[in-house]
């Protein structure tokens, strides 16, 4: 099956004892067992739900994955993912990710025992590779900047140093690019973003073909427990029915307003992977089959030029997150990326005067006229 119908009819088949057409909300603890050791399928919710069920399969045939897992939040499934490692180990991450993964290496993963260490493109990569290196680590589209890593590269370099390979693939979205069929062992998603695309639910997700990596992450997902409720279950399957729909929306907006902003004299740059004069342009061409509704820029007169453009917006709303069907502005300094120093920020490029907004998939006309005013 296509894309689209896989969205809608994967792991959703109408409910055996009614014949009910949507995935019920299966809002239970606890399941009844004939005998001690004889079930059907379900013994504690936090083992296992059926929403959840519909979901994970969902998930993963979206991806073109064998096995998928749920988890309550991004973060929770990220976090499940670097659980495969052990103290000693190194995992080597893309330069450019988000501020909370950044985090999560730094302030958790690092005084635990994991060796940390960044890499800015494919020959960096080469050159801090070594033995102790167990994971690769990358976003692509990335955030804030959306560059774009060349995943099979990536992941050829991984295959042959032996080292796991996982893509952060939130930006993208498995409509856009799925980086299993890349060569990637495990995909990531926070599902609050594009996958529930309505901005009323937190959740994440992996997403491997490798029956080892998924058996290891799936114990962690029951021991440590952080999986979604059924009714978040619930609400990212029905986000995921139209992500297809929306996501042309999302890019055919964001692809019209990064050439607006392009050409605009009050912005200094833009970032997005779908204008032609890109230096991620090719890499994403081949890549991906769009290039995503998030567009990052540089307004000219520094921070005091952006907080006043800030200030001025009517419909971009200044929030946190991302994906949702309404359209988001973000100061990634002191938002999304405040858990990084200045020095740090700078470092990675990350400006003072640098906005990121997620296109949402309200009429173009009005996207458009609340950028040019904003500007002035």
């Amino acid at each position: 099956m296509k894309f689209e119908t896989r969205a809608i009819h994967e792991g959703q088949e109408p409910e055996f004892t009614t014949g009910a057409v949507i995935v019920p909300v299966y809002q239970t603890t606890t399941y009844q067992q004939e005998a001690i050791g004889k079930h059907k399928g379900y013994e504690y919710s936090r083992t296992g739900n059926p929403t959840r069920s519909a979901l994970e399969e969902a998930l993963a045939s979206l991806e073109g994955g064998a096995y998928g897992l749920a988890f309550a939040s991004g973060l929770a499934a990220t976090d499940a993912v670097l659980r495969l490692l052990k103290p000693g180990d190194q995992v080597l991450a893309g330069e450019d990710l988000y501020g909370g993964t950044f985090r999560l290496l730094e302030k958790v993963f690092k005084p635990w025992g994991l060796q940390t260490d960044y890499f800015k493109d494919i020959a960096d990569l080469n050159k801090k590779i070594n033995p102790s290196t167990r994971m690769v680590w990358i976003e692509s589209p990335t955030n804030p900047l959306l560059h774009v890593m060349d995943i099979q590269k990536v992941a050829e370099i991984c295959h042959e140093e032996k080292v796991i390979l996982a893509v952060d693939n939130t930006f993208a979205s498995p409509y856009f690019q799925n980086p299993l069929g890349l060569g990637a062992d495990i995909v990531v998603h926070s599902t609050t973003k594009y996958l529930g695309g309505h901005s009323d639910v937190i959740g994440g997700a992996v997403i491997t073909s490798n029956p080892d990596y998924y058996e290891r992450v799936k114990f962690i997902q029951n021991a440590a427990g952080g999986v979604p409720a059924p009714w978040d279950c619930w609400l990212t399957l029905r986000g995921v029915k139209t992500l297809s729909v929306r996501m042309r929306e999302h890019e055919k907006n964001a692809q019209a307003l990064a050439e607006f902003l392009q050409s605009h004299p009050k912005v200094e740059r833009v970032y997005y992977p779908g204008l032609k004069d890109s230096p991620d342009y090719e890499v994403a061409h081949k890549q991906m089959r769009g290039f995503g509704g998030m567009v990052s820029f540089e307004v000219k007169g520094g921070f005091p030029a952006t907080e006043k453009v800030i200030s001025r917006f009517k419909i971009f709303l200044l929030a946190e997150s991302l994906g949702g069907v309404e359209s988001l502005v973000c100061y990634p300094p002191e938002m999304t990326h405040a858990s990084l120093s200045a020095e740090e920020r700078k470092h990675r490029g990350i400006q003072d005067n640098l906005l990121r907004l997620s296109i949402g998939i309200e009429h173009l006309d009005d996207l458009k006229k609340d950028l040019e005013q904003a500007l002035g």
